[in-house]
């Protein structure tokens, strides 16, 4: 995989008076809350402006690499995110200055640790948290609608990782590990409401229970952390993502709040005991956007489920999940990795301190590190994948858990080599699909490769996914005794995709090398074709994006593009042989926001 960063342009004088202008209004309203209901609209998201290659990037994590938990280890940091129905599951992430990420692997990458078959695209994998102790690593995880809560742990962050072990005494999700400077260990976790009887929609608990760590399970009796939220009286809803930390002698429990859509929160509480009883703070939330505009420039929105470091330095940070929407609260690329400096005000920590906004760039927190990763994963950037390794990059996703080897990088040397299967991305199950995140609102995902259909059903090319019943699929096929490129949207009802248009290949012999790009302009896609490097011919332009959106969509994930084929659930022995895929990001924000 070949990392090529973009050109990029600068407007020094215009990041000074935003940044001026946008400083100064956001100090007014830290200063004066109350003016907050009627001059949000007023406080722009602007950059830090004074430090030149001083600064990093939000998202840290593009696309959608949601649900993050981060620990140190020595002057090491380690993060993880949820996947969902993805495989492998669990990305974990290297990084020795907060800021130049690099993926080491997978928590779960093997088969008898992941079953997903069955299994919604927006199930599975929710909200793992990483913690380290004595030596050893653990993860603790809910696998939805599959076996519920499970720790697995391993002794080096890149793993091997353990199998799961369950811990059916949980009932809820987000489970969380406390180790306690006295040797216990405990585990923290969104729950049932009391009794459960809820008192209104959206009303849940944070429990815990006691952990031996040596037997790796539960002990002892659940305790009852906190009930509905913040104050119970204002139906607080959907309190979860909690976890546990002491500083000084206190135990602070931190949570999200709000539910993960456009009125997210971060809240925390603290005690003198880690079973409670726990104080909220005063000044809660700790972190949101919900009051804001929705309709200010660039916004970062759903701020939330947020986790704690403190570096060797000793200053705090909080990675937390946001969203970037190009309107009216739609985003395709899912729910992202954001950082924030926190800092500690009369006992209390506050996320974002000096700013209303998130903010796209903020001072690098340590030492730039010299090591950068091959995969760029914040600002824009271009990546190739030649498929010259004799692995796949870590980045790739396969839809489920593959139970055959429906994929090759030797049958055809420097290609991918992909069975064309009976199998549907319509349906639970692993069809032969390989992922890349959309990562930027615009940018474009291109491809070349050789397929010669035998048949009308057989189909391979690229895909943009949200889920299975919202996707186009931009493919070569037959029509007849020609080839064609064909895009299909998906459909609720049978057969499940609709044809919006169809080209014949001319004079095109089956075998001639193909290529293909859809490129992504904020709320709409356009698909080409090419038969020859840099000819590109319009297939279609400008086809509603919004329809792969989360709030159209539903759903926990985001975009992803995927090279894919299938033969519509008849029996094939085709394959297609891709020579490249390409991914560029072309964000404007980074253009005009360049740290």
């Amino acid at each position: 995989m070949k990392v090529m960063p973009p050109k990029r342009k600068s407007s020094w004088r215009d990041m000074v008076r935003q940044g001026i202008r946008g400083t100064f209004l956001c100090m007014l309203l830290r200063l004066c809350p109350a003016v907050v209901g009627c001059a949000f609209a007023l406080c722009f998201s602007t950059p830090a402006w004074g430090q030149k290659n001083g600064n990093f990037t939000n998202p840290i994590l593009a696309g959608f690499y949601p649900d993050p938990s981060i620990c140190r280890v020595g002057s090491d940091y380690y993060l993880v995110t949820s996947s969902f129905s993805y495989f492998p599951g669990i990305p974990i992430f290297h990084s020795s200055d907060l800021v130049n990420w690099r993926q080491i692997g997978h928590v779960m990458d093997r088969p008898e640790q992941l079953d997903l078959d069955g299994l919604g695209v927006s199930r599975g994998i929710f909200a793992p948290a990483l913690r380290y102790h004595d030596g050893v690593f653990y993860v603790t995880c809910t696998l939805v609608d599959k076996g519920g809560n499970f720790v697995v742990t391993s002794k080096k962050a890149e793993g091997p990782w353990s199998n799961p072990v369950w811990i059916p005494q949980i009932n809820g999700i987000d489970p969380s590990m406390f180790f306690d400077e006295n040797g216990k260990a405990y585990i923290v976790y969104n729950s049932i409401p009391t009794d459960d009887k809820p008192l209104y929609d959206g009303h849940r608990t944070l429990r815990m229970y006691e952990f031996d760590v040596a037997n790796l399970k539960v002990v002892g009796n659940e305790v009852l952390l906190v009930n509905g939220g913040t104050d119970l009286s204002k139906k607080p809803v959907w309190i979860e993502a909690p976890h546990i930390f002491k500083k000084d002698s206190f135990y602070y429990l931190i949570a999200a709040e709000g539910g993960t859509g456009d009125q997210h929160s971060e809240v925390v509480f603290r005690s003198k005991s880690v079973a409670g009883p726990y104080v909220p703070h005063e000044k809660n939330p700790i972190l949101t956007q919900r009051h804001l505009d929705p309709k200010r420039k660039d916004p970062i929105t759903s701020t939330g489920h947020a986790d704690f470091v403190e570096t060797v330095s000793g200053d705090w940070w909080a990675v937390f999940l946001g969203c970037r929407p190009y309107e009216d609260d739609l985003y395709n690329t899912g729910r992202e990795t954001f950082m924030a400096p926190v800092q500690w005000q009369e006992g209390w920590p506050l996320i974002n301190p000096d700013h209303v906004e998130v903010q796209y760039h903020y001072p690098i927190p340590l030492k730039k590190s010299a090591a950068k990763s091959e995969i760029q994963f914040s600002g824009n950037f271009v990546l190739k994948d030649e498929f010259a390794s004799e692995s796949l990059s870590y980045s790739w996703l396969f839809l489920r858990t593959p139970r055959t080897q429906w994929h090759s990088l030797s049958q055809r040397k420097g290609y991918l080599t992909i069975q064309i299967r009976p199998e549907t991305c319509s349906e639970n199950v692993n069809s032969s699909f390989l992922g890349h995140r959309q990562q930027h609102l615009e940018g474009e995902a291109s491809l070349a490769f050789d397929f010669a259909p035998k048949a009308e059903n057989e189909k391979a090319g690229l895909l943009v996914f949200q889920n299975e019943k919202h996707f186009y699929f931009l493919c070569k096929s037959a029509e007849g005794n020609k080839s064609v490129v064909q895009l299909y949207k998906s459909s609720e009802t049978l057969p499940q995709v609709e044809l919006l248009t169809s080209h014949t290949l001319d004079d095109t012999p089956a075998e001639e090398k193909l290529l293909l790009k859809i490129a992504a302009q904020r709320s709409t896609y356009s698909f080409f074709f090419a038969l020859a490097p840099n000819k590109w011919q319009l297939l279609k332009g400008e086809v509603d994006a919004r329809f792969l959106s989360t709030k159209a969509a539903g759903g926990f994930v985001g975009c992803v593009y995927a090279l894919y084929a299938t033969s519509l659930g008849k029996p094939s022995d085709s394959a297609a042989y891709f020579d490249w895929f390409e991914y560029r990001g072309d964000d404007e924000v980074y253009k005009r926001n360049s740290p």
